[in-house]
């Protein structure tokens, strides 16, 4: 005999992932495809050696879409050994600009060394020159209904 189902078994959690190679790196990729996020919102730490964006996210790992609609998550994407960082298509001053990414991938120059390029929507991008791969992607808000209640789409 099985057991019955509980309500704690289907609790959604908050994402907590981190990357420390090209392949971890393209889940955090995936579920991070489509985040908006204001200019205002990126912050290098050049002491630190820390990049970090706050990401409205959609929950593309959320299996109850058909259930409670499309919704959003704000999360923290970090990146960690960064050496410089540079963009291109991405408005100086003005913080208000809302940026959407699209991928983040990984370019070896001198292993295990390299660059981690962010594109955004637009003909936009933000390159990270860093030591290594070191990516950490954590959810630190509950879910939302995605104000636009429909999925990003592209067509192909």
């Amino acid at each position: 005999m099985t057991d019955d189902a509980r309500f704690e078994d289907g609790r959604e959690a908050p994402l907590n992932l981190g990357a420390l190679d090209s392949d971890d790196l393209a889940v955090i990729s995936s579920l991070s495809q489509d985040a908006v996020f204001p200019a205002s919102e990126m912050r290098w730490h050049r002491k630190g050696a820390r990049f970090a964006l706050l990401l409205n996210r959609v929950r593309w790992e959320d299996d109850g879409k058909t259930r409670h609609g499309p919704e959003r998550v704000q999360s923290v994407l970090m990146f960690n050994n960064v050496r410089a960082v540079a963009s291109q298509g991405v408005p100086k001053g003005d913080a208000d600009t809302i940026l959407s990414l699209l991928s983040i991938t990984f370019e070896q120059t001198d292993a295990p060394s390299g660059h981690l390029i962010l594109t955004l929507a637009g003909d936009g991008a933000i390159r990270l020159e860093v030591e290594a791969v070191e990516v950490t992607l954590k959810d630190v808000t509950k879910p939302y209904v995605a104000p636009s209640k429909k999925l990003p789409h592209h067509p192909e």
